[in-house]
């Protein structure tokens, strides 16, 4: 006869304890790390609290220290909700969260894959170096998949008010988050040796030299971002017509949102006949400025016509054109001539997911009719300069500027001026419009151009070689900017390297990676010698 199982009795010696107190500070890295991503969000625009960023570094691989890859997984994905979760609500403002959380989950895990490798890599000499890299990496493969990639969330675009800013002229947007993560790694292994008290030279000489050199490389490098008008210079206009209102229902009002635009052009050249305003050489209207194909309808076509004519300078204005030859729709740049008419076109070579594209439209439309409401746009494949004067004007539409290499070729294209026509009307007041400029002043010292920002509703702005704002426009307001920029021809370190600072960072991260595996297992002891047990509570 079997006795039942009967559960032990606690035990009053606190010997049933253990377990319950392993959990505690698995709990306790949890949120440090979900903390810790938020500090990052919290350094990014419209905040300029870019040194939080490094703090969030800092505290991450203080978690990350001497845990396994599958822990540094998991920290990581709780680092990456931490940051992904309030950077991308503005992807859920009108589709709900339907959006706004597989997105945010899928870039958190992605954040996760390098933390998983940091771990390895950080038990090397000079690890925080490493795990520096490591991050870079991640931020490429970010950049990449999936659905052609989402760097929405690299940490250069939230460090356009810090010291970091002019690396960017020497190593683009990795050379920046190398910059940052290795501070913050170094600030993190310095507190962590602190608290225990390994105070040694040689053993804080490390995370010392990581945790200032790059700010000192950061200093050194600000003479050499340029901001003489090499080309002379020119007086540009930014056109802001606003929308009637926000919302999905934005492209049924195109008619209101030319009409906008067109008014709004018109004032601008009786101000420069009344003197108020200096007189542009060019004017930049935004994406989605006319919706209505002006080469297909006639009305759109006298509009825009009337408007070049009365304000006398070229314009460059975004519209949706269909292509004749497949009846499908192109996001287009025009360069419109005050005599001439429609001269040139630029086509928008990177276009958004889930808005301007639906990759497996039929599977999503499973779980939601919104898919329904993503476009079937084509994508250009060449980048323009549109001649306007003396300037010659390179081109990123809205979504573009967060790529490297899109807004590379289109500035090395013999351009001396940047011109960012932008749409955000779709994401109301969210903080979309300012991650977006954000990104737009990290390109112009990454270029060392000017960048005329033009949006639909804002903010539209005029940022200067250095990064700095010289004008900016509200949130759904009616406006036009007019300022003077440099025109520059210089091609900076950044731009002459082009892509191969980031392939060298990959590289050394997965070279570091493959060593510290080769090493881990040679270190790993016999299984007889180990108890299994032990192994467990060490990854945790």
């Amino acid at each position: 006869m079997v006795a039942p199982a009967v559960s032990p009795e606690p035990r009053l010696d606190g010997q049933d304890t253990p377990a319950r107190a392993r959990r505690l500070p698995v709990l306790l890295r949890c949120l440090a790390v979900l903390a810790a991503g938020a500090l990052v969000y919290l350094s990014v625009p419209p905040r300029p609290l870019w040194w939080l960023a490094p703090i969030g570094f800092a505290v991450l691989g203080w978690v990350l220290h001497g845990r396994g890859a599958r822990a540094g997984l998991g920290y990581g994905f709780l680092f990456g909700l931490g940051l992904m979760t309030p950077l991308l609500a503005w992807t859920g403002v009108f589709v709900g969260p339907v959006a706004w959380l597989p997105l945010s989950a899928l870039e958190a895990l992605l954040v996760g894959v390098p933390c998983a490798a940091v771990p390895i890599v950080a038990r090397l000499r000079g690890g925080v170096l490493w795990a520096a890299l490591t991050w870079v990496a991640g931020e490429f493969l970010r950049a990449l998949f999936p659905f052609g990639g989402f760097p929405w969330g690299k940490i250069a675009f939230g460090q356009p008010e810090g010291p970091f800013l002019s690396l960017a002229a020497l190593g683009g947007t990795p050379l920046i988050a190398l910059a940052v993560a290795l501070t913050g790694f170094g600030l993190g292994e310095l507190a962590r040796r602190a608290h225990a008290r390994e105070l040694a030279p040689r053993l804080v000489l490390a995370p010392v030299l990581a945790a200032v050199l790059p700010l000192v490389a950061a200093a050194g490098a600000w003479p050499l971002v340029g901001t003489d008008p090499q080309a002379g210079e020119v007086t540009v206009a930014a056109v802001q017509g606003n929308v009637p209102r926000a919302g999905l229902d934005f492209n049924a009002q195109r008619r209101a949102v030319l009409d906008n635009h067109v008014k709004r052009t018109q004032q601008l050249a009786a101000d420069v006949r009344a003197g108020k305003v200096a007189r542009p050489d060019l004017v930049i209207w935004p994406e989605n400025a006319s919706d209505i194909d002006p080469l297909r309808n006639r009305d759109a076509f006298e509009l825009i016509d009337r408007a070049a004519k009365d304000v006398g300078v070229p314009i460059a204005l975004g519209a949706v054109v269909v292509d004749p030859t497949d009846g499908l729709p192109r996001n287009t740049v025009i360069l419109w001539d005050p005599q001439r008419g429609p001269v040139d076109r630029y086509t928008k070579r990177q276009l958004q997911p889930f808005g301007e594209t639906m990759p497996w439209r039929g599977f999503f439309r499973l779980f939601t009719s919104a898919v329904d409401r993503a476009g079937r746009f084509v994508p250009g494949t060449e980048a323009t300069v549109f001649t306007m004067g003396s300037a010659r004007v390179a081109l990123a539409t809205c979504y573009e500027v967060a790529f490297d290499d899109v807004v590379r070729d289109s500035v090395r294209n013999d351009s001396n001026l940047l011109a960012i026509p932008t749409n955000n009307a779709t994401f109301g007041r969210s903080e979309m419009t300012y991650q977006q400029l954000a990104m737009d002043r990290v390109r112009a010292v990454e270029h060392g151009r000017a960048v005329v920002v033009a949006a639909t509703s804002g903010v539209s702005a005029i940022v200067r070689p250095d990064g700095s704002v010289a004008a900016s426009t509200g949130l759904f307001t009616p406006e036009a900017l007019v300022e003077r920029v440099p025109l520059r021809t210089a091609t900076t370190m950044a731009d002459r390297l082009g892509a191969w600072p980031e392939r060298a960072m990959v590289a050394a991260a997965l070279a570091a990676l493959v060593v510290g595996l080769v090493a881990g297992r040679r270190r790993r002891p016999a299984p007889r010698d180990v108890p299994s047990a032990a192994g467990d509570h060490v990854q945790a």
